[in-house]
């Protein structure tokens, strides 16, 4: 069926739908709400212009900040809601998103482990500069051995609270937070639980942590018997780097647990409180807006293993991924 495209504003904020060629009648477009906005909107949207409209109200929009790390413009809770039925993965087009990499650190996480250095034996960088011996004193951290982080995400859904003691073997210690959730997901009599959240936020720990966690509270909900969603909320949202490893590595978490406990993934949706965007990134991001999404690729797990941490990247599969090229941002630690 053919489409055609069109492009309105709604309080500064930009949007695009796509509208059945049968429906472009005069009568059609005559019936607009008072600021020029079509009814029945999310009907037609491609589901990545959600994150692209919150990208244009930002900067648009947006208040001038100065932040720890430079001078952000951001807006305060937003949200987004992202399809996973029929193995949809909302890995974002408009730009070239690194899949592998993000979902290496997902299995990192999951793994429990905080030492960078396991992750830079895969050939990921992301953590660098946050294990930097000056960066880690910068923040009153000493004496870490090389490549530690301290106990963020995996330790907090792995061990939550276990006394940190560097990079040891945590087995029996703290709270295993995933894995409760899984046995909570397997069980069909409480699969229903108003209990299902998994934190990385522990204020007893926050001061040895490289970097406190900006996505750090999600929650997972079943209906009509084995539909599995997740819920994330993100303190601290980078829009350029962050939040579209963010959408893509719960999405991942979603489909890999639905797998694991014989479910179905059905739905991502996404909270993010300090909502920003970097001075530095705004006119690459300009580029980005004016591409046209592409259909989200699907995600297959080849099997189901006995235990959530003996799953590694081979094990999944993208399929059908197409996107426009890589747009190059600096990375702010």
């Amino acid at each position: 069926m053919e489409h055609i495209a069109e492009e309105y504003e709604q309080k500064n904020i930009f949007f695009k739908q796509y509208i059945c060629k049968e429906n472009t009648s005069d009568e059609y477009f005559s019936n607009k709400v008072s600021d020029n906005i079509f009814l029945n909107i999310n009907k037609y949207l491609h589901e990545e212009y959600k994150y692209l409209n919150i990208v244009q109200n930002v900067i648009e929009n947006g208040n001038w900040e100065d932040s720890r790390n430079g001078r952000t413009k951001s807006v305060f809770g937003v949200n987004m809601t992202f399809s996973l039925k029929n193995n949809t993965i909302p890995i974002l087009t408009t730009k070239k998103t690194a899949w592998k990499t993000c979902l290496k650190e997902l299995l990192w996480f999951i793994s429990g482990k905080t030492n960078n250095n396991i992750l830079k034996n895969q050939g990921v960088h992301i953590w660098d500069d946050n294990a930097s011996t000056e960066f880690l004193n910068k923040y009153g951290i000493y004496n870490y051995k090389d490549g530690e982080l301290g106990p963020i995400y995996g330790h907090q859904w792995r061990h939550f609270n276990a006394k940190w003691n560097g990079d040891i073997d945590y087995t029996g210690q703290g709270i295993d937070q995933l894995q409760y959730i899984i046995d909570q997901l397997k069980n069909p009599e409480t699969r229903n639980s108003r209990r299902l959240v998994m934190t990385a936020w522990n204020p007893c720990q926050l001061n040895q942590m490289a970097l406190p966690p900006c996505h750090l509270l999600c929650q997972f909900y079943v209906h009509n018997g084995n539909k599995l969603s997740c819920a994330l909320y993100q303190r601290s949202a980078d829009l350029c780097l962050g939040v579209p490893f963010n959408i893509a590595s719960y999405s991942f978490l979603t489909h890999l647990i639905a797998k694991h406990c014989g479910l179905e993934a059905y739905e991502f949706k996404h909270f993010l409180g300090n909502c920003h965007i970097y001075e530095e990134h705004i006119e690459p991001f300009k580029t980005q807006l004016q591409r046209e999404p592409y259909t989200f690729p699907t995600v297959s797990i080849k099997q189901v293993r006995e235990n959530i941490n003996l799953y590694n990247v081979d094990d999944f599969e993208i399929n059908n991924y197409i996107s426009h090229d890589p747009i190059k941002f600096k990375m702010f630690c």
